[in-house]
């Protein structure tokens, strides 16, 4: 499917010149606690726990080139114990031979896996997805932007409210709200808190970038809209007041174990990652992206240690600092 393709193609070409993790600042402990091997990265959402915070975020399918990097993405999750989210089951949907998807559970039996599908489309689209890949939530994405961009886009915004209410009564496994990289406004929030969903993935402006995407494909008409929506920071201190009403979830623009850790202490209970994986994939071989991955989890646990903290709940209470367009926003906030 050209479509999915060029979402890749572009995906890799574009180069964010701001982001927002870097206007946060994080305070050290000279007198550490903990050596490494007390600290604990396992955290628990959407009704699962998991050994570590961070996560293969939703990314691609539904063509040939999406069926190789998902098998990629795959082998990658299961050998290093965290969860991968398959692109939008939609492609899937219109194709019923497509193993785009299914392909990864092949040589993963023990794969962690999640699946993700579009909130235009109804509950019994997501109930297919669903039987067909068995997961352990189901994310459902929404993306205006995109759709408002994208030249074959979908126009019925108005069944969108409708389609999600149809979800929580009918699909049984966990649901996640998502963003797709525009941050999630505090309305829309408060309104899946009162449907029914129990976790989101606020997934803010920094990463991949699909305002950017949609433009490419339809030639730049709309690329003063390329810098749409909320950061990933200032998507995440605009939910900190629904902490303790639902669970967040954080992605966009997460580069390295600094920027993970940063998303937890600002409250994120997991931390999706897509763009960087997907870099990575052009740079590196399976095995090194394994490697890189593994060294990960020991960089976060160093990152905790500098920070004092055993588990990932004791990271909401370290002290952070604020600067530049991130600062701007918070004070406008408060």
């Amino acid at each position: 499917m050209k479509r999915k393709d060029d979402h890749i193609k572009f995906s890799l070409q574009y180069e964010s010149d701001y982001n927002s993790f870097d206007d946060v600042q994080l305070e050290h402990s000279s007198l550490p606690k903990y050596n490494l091997e007390e600290i604990d990265l396992s955290t628990t959402f959407a009704g699962h726990n998991f050994k570590f915070p961070f996560f293969i975020n939703a990314m691609t399918g539904g063509s040939e080139a999406g069926k190789n990097i998902n098998q990629k993405l795959a082998k990658i999750a299961n050998e290093c114990e965290i969860l991968l989210v398959t692109g939008s089951y939609s492609a899937a949907l219109k194709k019923p031979d497509d193993n785009s998807f299914k392909v990864v559970r092949e040589n993963n039996k023990n794969l962690l896996l999640a699946t993700n599908i579009g909130i235009d489309k109804d509950f019994e689209s997501g109930q297919i997805a669903v039987n067909e890949l068995n997961p352990l939530f189901l994310q459902i994405h929404v993306n205006l932007m995109q759709e408002l961009i994208m030249p074959e886009g979908s126009r019925n915004f108005n069944e969108w409210e409708s389609n999600l209410r149809s979800f929580v009564k009918n699909i049984k496994v966990p649901l996640i709200l998502k963003e797709v990289g525009f941050g999630m406004d505090n309305k829309t929030i408060e309104k899946a808190i009162k449907l029914g969903i129990k976790t989101v993935d606020i997934s803010g402006r920094g990463g991949t970038n699909f305002a950017y995407i949609e433009n490419m494909r339809r030639k730049n008409h709309f690329e003063y809209l390329n810098d749409w929506g909320k950061t990933t920071v200032q998507a995440l201190l605009d939910a900190k007041k629904f902490e303790e009403k639902v669970e967040i979830i954080a992605s966009g623009g997460v580069r390295n174990p600094l920027d993970i850790i940063k998303c937890l202490v600002l409250g994120a209970k997991g931390v999706g990652i897509s763009g960087t994986i997907l870099k990575f994939l052009t740079k590196y071989s399976t095995e090194e992206i394994i490697e890189i991955l593994n060294s990960w989890k020991n960089e976060c646990k160093m990152i905790m240690c500098a920070l004092n903290v055993k588990n990932v709940d004791e990271l909401k209470n370290i002290k952070y600092y604020l600067y530049g367009k991130t600062m701007e926003f918070y004070r406008n906030l408060c």
